[in-house]
């Protein structure tokens, strides 16, 4: 009968101690709502817009491959770099920063103007020194040949695609330009990136027609996806971007951005941030890096090129509906973004596939 009671008594504790963990459990899911909910994060509207308008193009692709003992080292440059850890183990390390760990599925977003490489220890021997392979920046040209780097010999011990995008606005306006920390996010094979940029590998190396749509279109999968996992993290990194950290300016950005040749002031930007004007213009400066309408005249002149090689439209036709009255204005506005007249520009053959997303 003893031994019947502290049967009963312990499995009284284990089902007390059961409901804890849940309990416990259900809190941890209320803090990390909670945080996402009061974290300061543009409207959904205006996210749609942003995520919509954003131009995505890929600059260069390879796959590379670390045996163990090795490191593969790469040079910093001008735009964003991207990584897709394949398969196996390994680290990566940017400037003076802390090593970080690979494994299958990791995605690293690196910031502009930073070095990095990726590194396999030595099985045998963790405390072995690595022996480097420098490579050299990769080929911007999406006409040339898909290059494949590889840092030792045998059997690599972890295989990463790497690259370099645009993600951006205007003709400097872009996404990355202020961030200064590596973005990474842990995914799983059911999130399908590898599937999505093995498939931007082979159109690279098909060179098919469209390829530069379908690179493009594929890429702008893979940032929307990370977007919206860091949307749904306690952890985010979006608060890192200047444009999305601001609800307010990013609401008056994403009018300039769905509506370019709406007639956009100062004014009427400021109101529809919700803001006064002097709060609206060191607000937007500190966004953006440059004045409100410095910024509508680039997506301007965005919106202008893509109408003038749809060809649809005349010169006249195009000027009006990007928010200018004059012929002679709007001519003056397009040299100076794009260094050609508009009629030269609409005259131009497009290369095959040249559409950005």
């Amino acid at each position: 009968m003893r031994t019947s009671s502290t049967a009963v008594e312990r499995l009284r504790g284990n089902r007390a101690t059961h409901r804890n963990w849940i309990r416990q459990g259900s809190n941890t899911a209320k803090r990390e709502l909670r945080e996402v909910t009061k974290r300061s994060v543009p409207r959904k509207a205006d996210l749609d817009c942003l995520v919509a308008s954003m131009e995505v193009e890929v600059a260069a692709l390879t796959e590379c491959f670390v045996s163990p003992g090795w490191r593969l080292c790469f040079p910093a440059a001008k735009l964003p770099a991207i990584h897709y850890t394949l398969s196996g183990c390994g680290r990566m390390k940017a400037g003076g920063d802390s090593p970080f760990a690979l494994r299958p599925h990791t995605l690293v977003i690196m910031p502009p103007d930073r070095a990095f490489h990726i590194e396999s220890r030595a099985a045998d021997d963790a405390n072995a020194p690595f022996r480097s392979r420098e490579v050299s920046m990769l080929s911007l040209d999406l006409s040339d040949k898909v290059e494949t780097f590889r840092a030792g010999h045998g059997d690599p011990q972890v295989s990463v695609i790497c690259g370099y995008f645009r993600a951006s606005y205007g003709l400097s306006i872009d996404l990355f330009a202020t961030f200064r920390g590596p973005i990474i996010e842990q995914f799983e094979d059911f999130d399908h990136l590898s599937y999505n940029l093995k498939s931007v590998l082979a159109e690279l190396s098909a060179r098919r027609v469209g390829m530069r749509a379908m690179t493009a279109a594929v890429l702008k999968q893979v940032l929307v996806t990370l977007l919206r996992r860091s949307l749904m993290s306690a952890k985010t990194w979006t608060e890192r971007f200047a444009m999305l950290s601001d609800p307010q300016i990013a609401r008056a950005f994403a009018d300039m951005v769905e509506m370019p040749g709406a007639p956009h002031s100062v004014q009427s930007l400021s109101q529809a941030a919700g803001l006064s004007r002097s709060a609206f213009m060191e607000r937007f400066q500190r966004a953006f890096g440059q004045p409100p309408m410095l910024a509508l005249r680039e997506l301007r002149m965005r919106h202008a090129a893509k109408l003038l090689q749809a060809q649809a439209l005349n010169i006249d036709q195009v000027a009006l509906a990007v928010g200018y009255n004059s012929r002679s204005s709007f001519s003056r506005a397009f040299r100076q973004a794009h260094g050609r007249e508009p009629s030269v520009h609409r005259a131009t053959k497009r290369p095959s596939g040249a559409e950005h997303t």
